[in-house]
């Protein structure tokens, strides 16, 4: 390859890993990723035999069914957090409710651990909005304000406040380049 060459000249981790992030940010990825890990123990527990030397002992309960349909549901709406976000609002919701209805139904909800993952995966997923876009750039390509030369301002404004410089010691900057048109009253 010539150094003139546009081909890739990133290592396929990097690119998966920025794809990745791209590909999370874009919903609400930790509420899913919780919801699922809630999910996992209160399905697990009521099935699980624990062995102490030549004692096992079962921790099945009447309501092993409840709980192995608490845990797959919890699954799946993990995993609707994360391929169809638009619906976060009634997953979170669900799994709010499947995390409490697993309290008397699922060994104390997966011994709290379940329990706990699902309610903090339900929050985040009702509490979680999609970001803005970025907005973009004046198509004169101005970037901020204009010095009394014609050049660009030293200052960046604070959004709302077109006269504000954004940080407290740029007042005498502010002063400096608009002649003085920022002073009070």
């Amino acid at each position: 390859m010539s150094p003139e060459s546009t081909g890739q000249n990133e290592h396929y981790l990097r690119v998966f890993r920025r794809g990745f992030r791209t590909w999370r940010g874009n919903r609400p990825f930790w509420a899913g990723l919780f919801t699922m890990v809630g999910g996992l123990p209160i399905a697990y527990f009521p099935y699980a035999n624990m062995h102490l030397g030549n004692v096992t002992l079962a921790m099945s309960t009447t309501a092993g069914a409840g709980s192995l349909i608490i845990g797959v549901l919890l699954v799946t709406l993990g995993l609707t957090m994360w391929f169809h976000h638009i619906v976060r609002v009634f997953a979170g919701v669900a799994a709010i409710l499947l995390a409490l209805i697993s309290i008397p139904v699922a060994n104390i909800g997966g011994f709290l651990i379940g329990f706990l993952f699902a309610m903090l995966g339900g929050a985040l997923s009702v509490s979680w909005a999609p970001g803005e876009p970025e907005p973009e750039a004046e198509a004169d390509g101005a970037q901020g304000p204009v010095a009394e030369d014609g050049g660009p301002g030293t200052t960046e404004l604070v959004p709302g406040f077109p006269d504000a410089p954004a940080e407290p010691e740029q007042y005498g900057k502010a002063l400096e380049v608009d002649g003085g048109r920022n002073r009070a009253g």
